[in-house]
């Protein structure tokens, strides 16, 4: 953990204050370029947008696979106040980006939060495997 990485991180913790000034849940994020430029800084704003995907981990990928192309999307690092949730890292992995660096981990998050109550969601499947392959065979090569 380099200086600058603790200094991005700090910035990520104002903009979580920030987030959480403004009636939102308590995380930022910001995308750092190669060169140490911050490229972009962004706030949890599910409840002010009334959009519960408005996580800043998900504003900056879906940002970086718009305007950078793979080699600068690479070299990036993104530094966020929390480890991002697994809807974030999957668009994270996605846009190419080439570092993370979180302050607070998922399990220590845990532990600052009520646990979710109720049934939680039933996933099941695969339910037509062979059907389901067909518009996806040869899209990847």
């Amino acid at each position: 953990m380099t200086d600058d990485d603790v200094r991005f991180l700090r910035r990520a913790l104002e903009l979580a204050a920030s987030a959480r000034a403004g009636g939102n849940p308590p995380f930022g994020s910001l995308l750092v370029g190669e060169d140490g430029t911050v490229l972009l800084e962004e706030r949890n704003s599910s409840i002010s947008d009334d959009d519960i995907t408005a996580h800043p981990e998900l504003k900056l990928a879906r940002w970086a696979g718009r305007e950078l192309g793979p080699a600068a999307a690479a070299a990036t690092t993104l530094y966020t106040s929390c480890q991002p949730c697994e809807m974030c890292a999957g668009a994270i992995d996605r846009s190419g980006l080439g570092r993370v660096v979180f302050a607070l981990s998922a399990e220590q998050l845990r532990t600052l939060k009520p646990p979710v109550t109720g049934p939680g969601v039933r996933f099941e499947g695969p339910a037509l495997p062979g059907e389901a392959s067909v518009p996806v065979e040869g899209y990847y090569l």
